[in-house]
């Protein structure tokens, strides 16, 4: 969510089917950047017009341009700093080392959490980029994934302040800005009232689908009237039973299975589209257990009309086009 001093300098681009028009300056929502289709220039750009500083929170980092971009703003006196997660060194180490090597000030991950899985990235304290994708280049052909540009105050010092403490290992309660969702604080609780509130529809984008009391959720939204549509992965069958039993229910299933195709990687919660209350939450977090309640996971809620429409139209595409349960 923007704040009303305006929006950051990037431009935001949909999928070529859904392009909607980018946010006015002063909008509460910030630009919403749909993957694939409209590239990681605008990170690119942030970082390369950094002047002070660049926090980045990173699962997996293995996007050659990005690294090098992160090494520039080093050498041009920008303090970059970098947070990757140590469960993943095996896709981390390359670029731990590289930018270690060219004067970035990186970290694994505190063990206090399982995974440190989030994906964001802050310039000069004054704007955040909040993603469900990892800069990690191999994957962005094919992947569904959003990313938030938010220039909103007091997220961006909650964030800062919160990178600080993991980049030090030190304990924190992160602060919820104006919309954040954080991991492990408060995201099962804001996540499932997000559900528990919808009173005309759902719209779910989910890679993982193995909590039960989110899968309780749905059904009781679908119990009660609501429109739920879910579109997800089911790589291997792995939720076969969540999906029959959302379906029995009344959910709509649409699901994708090819690990080396298209892939809905995203996490996005949109309830009441269309309506004067609705809202939609883009994050980190996948319905795990592990993610809502043990790791380090960033999102946000918005309400902002382009924002909405844009998540509305590009999961209309792909609802229609995924294999439909059962």
């Amino acid at each position: 969510m923007l704040a009303t001093a305006g929006c950051a300098a990037v431009t935001a681009t949909a999928t070529p089917a859904s392009a909607p028009p980018a946010s006015p300056a002063g909008a509460r929502s910030g630009p919403l950047i749909t993957e694939p289709g409209a590239g990681f220039g605008p990170v690119y750009h942030l970082i390369k017009r950094a002047r002070h500083s660049v926090d980045v929170t990173m699962y997996e980092l293995a996007d050659a341009t990005a690294e090098h971009d992160l090494a520039a703003a080093a050498a041009r006196g920008v303090r970059v700093r970098v947070v990757l997660d140590e469960r993943e060194d095996h896709t981390n180490a390359d670029a731990y080392s590289y930018l270690k090597s060219h004067g970035v000030k990186v970290t694994w991950s505190s063990s206090d959490y399982r995974y440190t899985h989030q994906k964001t990235v802050i310039i000069d304290r004054s704007v955040a980029v909040i993603m469900t994708a990892n800069l990690t280049s191999k994957y962005y052909p094919t992947t569904r994934d959003f990313l938030i540009v938010d220039a909103s105050r007091p997220d961006v010092a909650a964030i800062t302040r919160v990178f600080n403490a993991d980049y030090a290992h030190r304990p924190v309660r992160p602060g919820d800005g104006r919309d954040l969702v954080w991991s492990p604080t408060d995201a099962r609780g804001k996540l499932l009232a997000l559900i528990n509130g919808a009173t005309s529809s759902l719209r779910i984008y989910s890679e993982e689908m193995g909590d039960s009391q989110v899968v309780d959720a749905l059904i009781g939204a679908a119990g009660r009237g609501v429109d739920v549509r879910v579109c997800g992965e089911n790589s291997y069958g792995e939720y076969d039973s969540e999906f029959a039993k959302l379906t029995r229910a009344g959910v709509r299933v649409s699901y994708y299975s090819d690990p080396d195709g298209f892939y809905i990687h995203g996490k996005v919660v949109e309830a009441d589209y269309g309506t004067r209350h609705a809202k939609v939450f883009i994050g980190s977090q996948n319905f795990s257990s592990t993610s809502l309640s043990r790791n380090r996971e960033l999102g946000l809620i918005l309400s902002g009309p382009a924002v909405l429409s844009s998540v509305a139209r590009t999961f209309a595409t792909d609802f229609r086009s995924g294999k439909h349960w059962p």
